[in-house]
């Protein structure tokens, strides 16, 4: 069995690794990703704690790397972890950036579709972000 799944992405003019590294770092996420992060991120014994949409969610990214891999793990307040692929791909002096939306189990096909969409503004907010600074 598999997960339908969409690849949102879109292109941006700064360089992967400054991209990779804002994303990457939790403290971020409210900056970006409303869609996760609503407000402040907390360490909260060893774990980065969010206010999120669906509630106090705790996000784990891969460690930092040289491939421009940000993958990270949500776990929701139900206990379930939502993995969420994301790449960020050199391209000329920008990058790409690549998140695969993952249709979660008992959400219909409007859930997923406006997953996507939460995710397609996320990425629009930053891609602005990051070609301001």
């Amino acid at each position: 069995m598999y997960l339908d799944s969409a690849h949102v992405a879109t292109s941006i003019d700064r360089c992967a690794d400054e991209v990779c590294a804002f994303v990457s770092d939790p403290r971020n996420l409210p900056a970006w990703a409303a869609g996760l992060a609503q407000s402040g991120v907390q360490l909260i014994d060893g774990g980065w704690i969010v206010e999120s949409p669906l509630g106090r969610v705790k996000v784990a990214f891969v460690p930092p790397n040289a491939f421009g891999v940000a993958d990270h793990d949500v776990t929701l307040p139900s206990g379930e972890v939502v993995v969420n692929p994301l790449r960020i791909v050199p391209n000329a002096d920008g990058c790409d950036v690549i998140f695969t939306v993952r249709r979660r189990d008992g959400k219909s096909a409007a859930e997923f579709a406006a997953d996507i969409d939460t995710v397609t503004a996320d990425l629009a907010t930053l891609r602005r972000l990051m070609e301001q600074r």
